[in-house]
């Protein structure tokens, strides 16, 4: 039997291994706290899951949905304008997804043909550089680095990098890193993607969960933003709805419109309950989502309070579901180190090279236990003697 040969490109997903990993673990009786992927603990607010049940339950709701209702669009096209000060046309500036992840996966597909250029960070979030992989994309990582608060420098680009590039992705608030990014950022990024003819996407999982007074806002507010490019937004951490895969393509109408093209012909649209939930949750009053950001703050406070008086000087993110720790001296690398954490102290992280060549020396810890769970982080890192 005989494969495509794009599938040499592709290893066992990071994910895959950790799990593995845990698994082997927990079958010798080992307790294990795993906070290596980002699958968020806090439940949608009870009016969404209440409003997702009750239209569950109604037959009519079970024919293919083909397309977003009317309905959906226009109050995406709210929350745009309510919390981004953006404005865009319902019917050919906004697209749902089957997840942000499905989009990533797919959007190159539009985009890019085999051998083009496209620039992607560097750490990353995995998919992002595995979308236009499987378009047939060659990749340029920029490297993100702590000296430029993880900042993408486009004057490091090469001319001739960028005359080449056919695409970009970008993302902050950042994962894996947690950084943030300045109005100037965005106004460099638009003015370089003019420049160089570059389509730009901006994966705005983030944007509600940011800390200490910062505020994150949406590319698309920054002039000439929705000529060269899309946003991608999620409800997953937002509002508790990751396992419904709610995620949507905003922006730049042609680049819309390839996206409703392609999806046209590999799916049959999102499932009519889930769309009535992804309304209500937008209705949802500003308390939901201070509540949320709220609960990742103690959550942050336990888990980094409690390794710092253990001995693991970490910094506060400030932003994301994500902690980003640079490794102890004394260990060779971002695997062995997890792969030591996990076997002493029982606790499961990601590994910074999972996510590209720049991350390597720190490790990435998701924010999905309970608070109690973080303090007991500490205690397991601190008996461990790891330190």
């Amino acid at each position: 039997m005989k494969f495509a040969s794009r599938m040499d490109q592709f290893g066992e997903g990071v994910f895959a291994r950790l799990a593995t990993m845990k698994k082997q673990k927990k079958a010798e009786g080992i307790d294990i706290i795993d906070l290596s992927i980002g699958a968020p603990n806090i439940p949608p607010p009870q009016h969404v899951m209440k409003v997702l049940a009750e239209e569950a339950m109604k037959p009519e709701n079970y024919v293919y949905a083909l397309m977003d209702t009317r309905e959906l669009l226009e109050e995406v096209g709210k929350w745009y304008k309510r919390r981004y000060n953006v404005d865009l046309d319902s019917e050919t500036e906004i697209c749902s997804l089957l997840g942000s992840q499905e989009g990533l996966s797919h959007i190159a597909l539009t985009l890019i043909d085999d051998d083009e250029l496209t620039l992607v960070p560097d750490p990353c979030y995995p998919i992002f550089a595995d979308g236009p992989k499987i378009a047939g994309s060659n990749l340029y990582y920029m490297p993100q680095k702590p000296e430029n608060d993880y900042l993408i420098k486009f004057s490091d680009i090469p001319v001739d990098v960028a005359h080449r590039a056919k695409f970009m992705v970008v993302s902050y608030p950042n994962n894996p890193t947690t950084a943030i990014a300045p109005d100037s950022f965005y106004e460099e990024l638009v003015a370089f993607a003019k420049k160089y003819d570059i389509t730009v996407l901006h994966d705005n999982a983030y944007s509600e969960l940011v800390f200490d007074g910062h505020r994150c806002g949406s590319f698309l507010a920054f002039k000439g933003a929705k000529d060269v490019g899309v946003e991608f937004n999620s409800l997953s951490k937002t509002y508790g709805l990751a396992g419904a895969r709610i995620g949507f393509c905003l922006g730049n109408r042609d680049i819309v419109s390839y996206v409703k093209k392609l999806k046209s012909n590999m799916d049959y649209g999102m499932f009519l309950p889930i769309q009535k939930a992804a309304i209500a949750a937008l209705r949802s009053p500003q308390s939901v989502i201070e509540a949320t950001r709220q609960a990742y703050i103690e959550k942050i406070d336990a888990l980094i309070d409690g390794l710092n008086e253990v001995g693991w000087k970490i910094d506060k993110p400030k932003a994301t579901m994500f902690v980003w720790a640079k490794i102890p001296n004394g260990f060779k690398n971002s695997e062995e180190f997890t792969i030591k954490l996990l076997e002493k102290a029982g606790v499961l992280v990601t590994p910074g090279s999972a996510f590209g060549a720049s991350g390597e020396g720190f490790v990435r810890m998701a924010l999905v236990q309970s608070v109690e769970n973080m303090c007991r982080v500490a205690e397991k890192v601190r008996v461990s003697g790891i330190f």
